[in-house]
């Protein structure tokens, strides 16, 4: 009989239901899935089945993450009968075409499976591996198919980790020795699809119910199994305060709530988790569950079921490793290193190999001798603690940084990030066109986040490319293609037409590029002067706001959900559209890329980018229209132009262009010609 291969939506019960048992009956080798994970991928476009005489005998199961360009394969099965017939092939080659904008297709498979002949025949070639996080620690193979994408760009994407908290329930379900009803569930964390995305950790509450296990064997075993875990020993005198914050709060809740000794074991794991800087704890604990609210009221500890934690992991990661809101009102102040002030930074900054304390401070004090000026920065935070450290100085047209370091810090994620783009802005408003950080220690955090801004090593140097072109991908290549040569790498080709996702990642990679000929499309985006004052500082407050990071790299803004069919990713060009003169406003202040956009309700938006800062709740609920949903943008690495297009220009260069203009085009979101978008982006970055 024929094999059909068939798209799955999330209302095909039957066709769910099968895959399902199919891979049930395959989870030795898979992992466990369960069913609500394979609903959601279906919902999202990720489940695609092989179907003979009504019986699913094969599928693939996988995601396609927002912020990456790659396709994440979490399941590859076939029916044991029906192996060797090319159902995989099948799979794999349907996704490929239905896909054909992403980079590539990422897979995991363990090695001692012995499956590489099977990968190889598909395409796929070997990249890297990891070392599993289950039970017996085994070797995972990373595999990549590309789709006929500029390779350089493949492994543009972040290292970091969603680091989640875990409670003994949790705890035992994965390491324990006694089998646990549910216990899949808690498993699935450990799936190999999820070894690059999730990192488990613990806190001393789960020491302390350790010691309480009566049975010796079980508590022994429990105890050498916290190996395999990331222990984090948060500030106790921090954990108490917070603890009595959270039982205050729980007395005040309208849940019903006994104080009993339980309650104080799970308000010390939200308390704990809290101070440890993280914001995902997972548990199976109803009682844990019900504090749910509280945990995220006070502590901005989000409590979830495992099952929650791999149906979410790209959103709850991002909301981890970029949490702008929490740099507001932190009071973060920078200042040059004080001569003789080196010895200082050495308890602050981790060192590693050779890099000892004394060296350290050598190589700092090294930086304030010699020809070179290198400008040596420190950021401290509101209570006056070191929290960065990077030194730079520009050398022809190469920004070289020699020291890269962020302290441990419950915002030490958020911190690195911004300060990856702030050299990026910096290097660019030197006139570099290279960036080259050659610490030869950089922070690890640092290290795991450069690849979201398209850092590659070289020669044991992380290296970005700051290609400053609004033009063809003709012209976007020459470009980096002359600095590649320099530097005796490889460049990408990158032809005219290019599918949006790939455009998206190249502007990223060689920010501040735009690669105009592309599918990426641009959308102006009318804005209130009190929301561009509160986004962008555009007009400028009256009192002057401490930036001393910047603008945050990502924001969000709510509108009205009425005008759809915006399409992600994008540009956004930020229109000002109020103002009794340009001085105020009716001019293009500046550019940013779409990253999402989500039509829903205030009370759900909320939950989603709250993070992200500026807009309090009842903010967005102004933002809804008469269905009461409203639309949300989140957006990035917005250029504020030196020199702001003024309605009056913006109207000119329509003309000029002999393009289609209406004032009615300001009024609402609107998508607007590549050739309009060049030219205003040259407009507000023109110098003469």
């Amino acid at each position: 009989m024929t094999i059909e291969v068939l798209w799955v939506s999330a209302t095909q019960d039957e066709l769910i239901d099968k895959a399902v048992a199919l891979g049930d009956r395959h989870t030795r080798t898979l992992g466990l899935m369960k069913p609500p994970a394979y609903r959601k991928m279906a919902e999202d476009g990720g489940l695609l089945v092989a179907v003979e005489a009504d019986q699913v005998v094969g599928y693939a199961l996988f995601g396609l993450p927002k912020r990456s360009a790659h396709i994440r394969l979490a399941h590859l099965c076939v029916a044991e009968g029906h192996r060797g017939m090319g159902v995989a092939r099948q799979l794999v080659e349907t996704i490929s075409k239905q896909y054909p904008q992403r980079l590539g297709i990422k897979a995991k498979c363990r090695r001692d499976y012995e499956l590489s002949g099977m990968w190889r025949s598909l395409g796929f070639v070997p990249r890297g591996e990891v070392r599993g996080r289950g039970r017996d620690a085994e070797i995972l193979d990373g595999w990549w198919l590309d789709l006929g994408h500029p390779d350089l760009f493949a492994d543009v994407d972040s290292d970091a980790l969603l680091t989640v908290t875990v409670d003994h329930g949790v705890f035992a379900d994965l390491r324990g020795l006694a089998e646990r009803s549910d216990a899949e569930e808690s498993r699935a964390l450990e799936a190999g699809w999820m070894t690059d995305l999730v990192e488990l950790a613990y806190t001393p509450q789960l020491v302390h119910q350790i010691r309480d296990v009566t049975d010796t064997a079980e508590r022994q075993h429990q105890r050498s199994a916290l190996s395999g875990l990331r222990q984090l020993t948060p500030d106790t005198a921090a954990v108490e305060e917070r603890s009595g914050e959270l039982l205050q709060a729980v007395s005040q809740s309208p849940e019903d709530l006994a104080i009993s000794s339980g309650l104080q074991r799970c308000l010390r794991y939200i308390a704990e988790t809290s101070c440890a800087g993280l914001q995902v704890l997972a548990t199976r604990d109803p009682l844990l569950s019900r504090l749910a609210n509280v945990a995220w009221e006070v502590a901005r500890v989000r409590v979830v079921s495992p099952a929650t934690v791999t149906l979410h992991v790209d959103e709850l990661r991002q909301a981890q490793v970029y949490r702008p809101a929490d740099l507001m009102g932190t009071e973060f102040r920078s200042s040059e290193v004080a001569t003789d002030g080196e010895d200082e930074l050495i308890a602050f900054f981790q060192q590693s190999g050779h890099d000892d304390g004394s060296a350290f401070a050598e190589r700092l004090r090294s930086l304030n001798r010699g020809t070179t000026a290198w400008h040596r920065e420190l950021l401290r935070d509101g209570e006056g603690h070191p929290v960065a450290l990077y030194a730079w100085a520009l050398d022809g047209r190469t920004l070289v940084v020699p020291v890269l370091r962020t302290a441990s810090h419950p915002l030490e994620e958020t911190l690195a990030r911004q300060l990856l783009f702030l050299l990026k802005r910096l290097g660019r408003d030197c006139g570099a066109e290279i960036i080259r950080i050659s610490d030869p220690y950089p922070s690890e955090v640092a290290k795991a986040a450069a690849g979201d801004d398209g850092f590659f090593e070289h020669d044991g140097r992380l290296i970005a490319l700051l290609i400053d072109v609004c033009g063809t991908a003709a012209e976007v290549e020459a470009a980096a293609g002359g600095l590649a040569r320099e530097l005796t790498v490889d460049t990408a080709v990158l032809r005219p037409g290019m599918s949006a996702e790939v455009a998206t990642v190249v502007e990223r990679a060689w920010w501040p590029a735009k690669v105009i000929d592309s599918e990426l499309p641009t959308f102006l985006v009318p804005i209130k002067p009190r929301w561009s004052t509160e986004l962008f500082n555009v007009p400028a407050m009256l009192l002057p706001r401490g930036d001393v990071l910047g603008i945050s790299r990502e924001h969000v803004y709510y509108r009205s959900s009425g005008r759809r069919g915006v399409s992600v990713p994008a540009r956004l060009l930020w229109y000002v559209s109020e103002g009794k003169s340009s001085v105020e406003g009716q001019m293009v202040i500046g550019s940013s890329r779409l990253d999402e956009v989500l039509i829903d309700t205030p009370d759900t938006l909320f939950a989603r980018f709250e993070h992200l800062g500026v807009y309090g709740w009842d903010e967005v609920r102004e933002a809804a229209d008469a269905s009461g949903r409203a639309m949300a943008l989140r957006f990035s690495d917005t250029e504020i132009f030196p020199k702001p297009v003024t309605l009056r220009r913006l109207t000119s260069l329509t003309r000029e262009l002999g393009l289609p203009w209406s004032p009615n085009s300001l009024i609402s979101l609107s998508k607007i010609r590549h050739e309009l978008f060049q030219a205003v982006y040259q407009e507000g970055h023109r110098t003469t």
